[in-house]
């Protein structure tokens, strides 16, 4: 109960007749050994931010493992489990050893509950402190963190490398970081999170002179997705936002998104929309479309049978169209995409940067 990781995968070795397992520790996934006879859990230091596979040697005190950093790509290790000494054995990361990247730091702050709120954020190659950057915030806000992959659906050292400062955020909700913090993201539908979200933007400017507060963008994923367009409701803070495989309507994806049965008994446990329409409605951004001012591409595919998609999308643009708010064209993605997405099409490059508020120029 007191152990606040998240656990992953586990391995038991007949050595030493531990049990070693990965799990989600704030915004990393770190390596731990579990010694039943003495119950004791201790972290397996080793040199990566993210244990991304390993395997336990059948007749040695050993491991291999694979993972990477925010700042660096793949890399194989063998770990001596008796001296705690990890020895590299491969590094792809080498591959990339003509490419500049920025810096990528820590930022946390408290929040007006007085929770603390980790983050960090990713600067351009290049960086001067003296010039004014615009930037991207991301953010998942569901039951997992943004971890510190170096690859993902959304790179955030290319859009630093396109002159982008990149805050990452990890609201109220995450797994990885206890019980009660976790449990928030239950029958709250975006409330924590979206507050999280705002009050970190906010401060983060506040703290950081080389941001332009009035060229702030926002992009998340699934449930991310939903909180783009959830937050836009909320706030004018950004200039332009993207909600990919988003949730538009909370009942729709109740009853029809393929993960919306299993997922909602879990995220919505003991709540219905005919008996708590005020957080299947009140909560959906379908039903709040016009208290959004901020131009919003949204990002789906056809062929994804996670979520409600293209037909509250296609609702949803009506409804901003009636209001009369702008909006970039609608992109339906082909049939050969589903809850992903091809990152070209996701360059944002295109996305924000054809949005006079938000180019980096």
């Amino acid at each position: 109960r007191t152990f606040n990781p998240n656990v992953m995968q586990t391995v038991w070795s007949a050595v030493d007749n531990c049990v070693y397992f990965t799990a989600e520790d704030r915004d990393c996934i770190a390596l731990f050994r579990l010694n039943p006879a003495k119950k004791h859990i201790e972290k397996v230091n080793v040199p990566e931010e993210m244990v991304l596979g390993f395997s336990v040697a059948e007749k040695a005190s050993s491991l291999s493992f694979y993972g990477e950093s925010a700042s660096n790509s793949h890399r194989l290790y063998m770990v001596d489990l008796k001296k705690n000494a990890s020895k590299l054995e491969e590094d792809l990361n080498g591959e990339l050893k003509d490419v500049l990247l920025g810096e990528c730091k820590a930022w946390d702050f408290v929040n007006s509950r007085g929770d603390t709120i980790c983050g960090r954020y990713y600067l351009p190659p290049h960086f001067d402190p003296n010039k004014k950057y615009p930037m991207i915030v991301n953010y998942y806000g569901g039951c997992s963190p943004t971890s510190r992959n170096f690859a993902s659906r959304y790179p955030h050292h290319a859009y630093a490398a396109l002159g982008y400062v990149v805050y990452v955020v990890e609201p109220s909700g995450a797994t990885g970081f206890g019980q009660e913090f976790s449990a928030r993201h239950v029958n709250t539908f975006g409330d924590y999170v979206a507050d999280d979200i705002i009050e970190g933007t906010r401060k983060f400017v506040e703290a950081h002179s080389f941001v332009n507060g009035k060229k702030i963008g926002c992009i998340g994923a699934s449930y991310g997705g939903f909180m783009t367009q959830y937050l836009q409701t909320k706030t004018d803070l950004f200039a332009a936002a993207i909600s990919h495989a988003g949730i538009s309507d909370h009942t729709s994806y109740w009853g029809e998104g393929y993960w919306g049965y299993s997922y909602s008994e879990v995220s919505a446990a003991n709540s219905y929309p005919w008996k708590n329409p005020e957080l299947f409605v009140d909560h959906s951004p379908l039903f709040n479309a016009d208290k959004i001012n901020t131009p919003i591409l949204f990002l789906h595919g056809t062929a994804c049978l996670f979520l409600d998609h293209a037909f509250d999308v296609l609702i949803m643009r009506l409804q901003f169209e009636t209001a009369e708010i702008r909006i970039y064209p609608l992109f339906i993605i082909g049939c050969e995409f589903g809850h992903d997405v091809d990152l070209r099409l996701a360059d944002i490059a295109h996305v924000l940067g054809s949005s006079p508020v938000m180019s980096p120029t």
